[in-house]
């Protein structure tokens, strides 16, 4: 095995995010104005967010994923989420990638959304 496979093997599924800029929590709180239609709680809470990374210039890229490939508002959703990252102040350009690797499950939901949805 050489070390390129050792680095990849290695790696986390999913980025870390950039929570120690300044405009993280900003960018959060605007990932919680979007909603899963089907689910009554926000994308954030869901796990649906797996990574923001913001630099300097304040560019936003985030990685996000669905409950379900096949969701009715696949092709939408990240749209939604890049409308309201764009309204922050600061945010000078938003990139909503989509990705299913990790998929999702609901052990990547908030205590709060648990709650909200009764499994806890």
């Amino acid at each position: 095995m050489n070390q390129q496979q050792d680095k990849i093997e290695g790696a986390p599924l999913i980025r870390p995010s950039t929570t120690d800029h300044p405009l993280y929590e900003s960018v959060v709180e605007a990932c919680r104005t979007v909603f899963d239609p089907e689910i009554p709680v926000n994308v954030f809470d869901l796990g649906l967010i797996y990574t923001i990374e913001i630099n300097d210039q304040g560019q936003v890229a985030i990685a996000m994923t669905l409950t379900a490939p096949g969701c009715p508002v696949a092709g939408e959703m990240p749209g939604w989420v890049g409308d309201a990252v764009e309204s922050v102040a600061g945010v000078s350009h938003v990139d909503v990638q989509m990705t299913f690797d990790p998929p999702w499950g609901m052990e990547m939901m908030s205590d709060e959304a648990r709650l909200e949805m009764g499994f806890m």
